[in-house]
């Protein structure tokens, strides 16, 4: 076989390319980061490992060629999500340091509620896609228009209650903040 004929040989399983290999070795270091993130008994290292855990997976959608989709990862949960948690942790005065409220002594029935949904969630999703073909001669699914267009006929309302529950979070926390300066002005 000749030097030509090999690389244009598509690539098997025992032969990933570049993109796969990136894409395993984010996977990694994003699960990790998430697990450090729920594991944590500081809360703000909690929700900056969470900010990893998110721009992992917008790393991710970018190797997908999703590019719409990772800006969206990046600018609604990165910049929207994480900061309003930040604000939130700021406002209500929650303790810097390691909290020994973060950790309630239920982590055996934390990690088998999360195996079961882990176990239910990769069951569903093989069983709904088992018959399911992706049409190659259509639109691509990862393009701009296309996640556009079903974004704003499908999901335009959910995103809208979104952004009305992070208001009303962001307002909760505001107002728990007022309380606990009142009642220190009291005492």
């Amino acid at each position: 076989m000749s030097l030509a004929a090999a690389a244009a040989a598509p690539s098997g399983f025992l032969s990933p390319t570049g993109v796969e290999i990136a894409f395993v070795l984010v996977g990694i270091a994003t699960l990790g980061a998430a697990l450090i993130s729920v594991t944590t008994k500081q809360l703000v290292h909690a929700a900056l490992w969470l900010v990893v855990a998110l721009g992992g997976l917008a790393v991710e959608y970018l190797l997908l060629t999703a590019e719409f989709i990772a800006w969206v990862q990046v600018l609604i949960y990165v910049g929207s999500v994480v900061v309003l948690i930040l604000f939130g942790l700021m406002l209500t005065r929650a303790p810097i340091g390691r909290s020994p409220d973060a950790d309630s002594d239920n982590r055996w029935v934390a990690v088998t509620v999360a195996a079961a949904t882990a176990i239910t969630l990769v069951w569903v999703v093989v069983d709904a896609f088992r018959t399911t073909w992706i049409d190659l001669d259509g639109p691509v699914q990862g393009s701009t228009k296309v996640t556009g267009q079903t974004l704003f006929q499908h999901w335009v309302l959910p995103f809208e209650a979104l952004s009305v529950l992070l208001l009303a979070a962001l307002v909760g926390a505001i107002v728990l903040s007022r309380k606990n300066q009142d009642q220190d002005k009291e005492s």
